[in-house]
């Protein structure tokens, strides 16, 4: 069970991530809090494609680097713990995107990063 999820980790960290660079890019834009693009040195759409490119390396780093499964799942979890704030920003502002259209959405959204956090947690131990 642990490797169906681990591979399952896998092939959605890569199929998002590939998503970031190409057709949900503006998308993901919704989930960059204000914050960052104001602090920091990049716009939204630069945040996003650096974060796919990251999601890709998740992806393929589950699957390609057995001997570090441990190190990635820590890694990938704590990922999903530092984008958590996108989604509150999403769910605060309103901002819709993928599908997350009303508030219920948007903040049942919420509840699904710990499940993620888990499963990278879990699935790589």
């Amino acid at each position: 069970m642990r490797s169906f999820v681990r591979w399952g980790l896998a092939l959605a960290m890569t199929f998002a991530g590939v998503a970031h660079l190409t057709f949900a890019r503006r998308d993901f834009q919704a989930q960059v809090p204000d914050v960052v693009v104001e602090r920091g040195p990049l716009d939204r759409d630069a945040v996003v494609v650096a974060s796919g490119v990251v999601e890709i390396a998740f992806g393929v780093a589950l699957i390609a680097l057995p001997r570090e499964r441990r190190r990635i799942g820590a890694a990938l979890a704590a990922f999903y713990v530092a984008i958590f704030p996108g989604n509150v920003d999403q769910w605060r502002k309103k901002r819709s995107a993928f599908g997350l259209d009303t508030d219920r959405r948007r903040f049942a959204r919420l509840f699904f990063q710990p499940a993620l956090v888990a499963a990278a947690w879990w699935s790589t131990r």
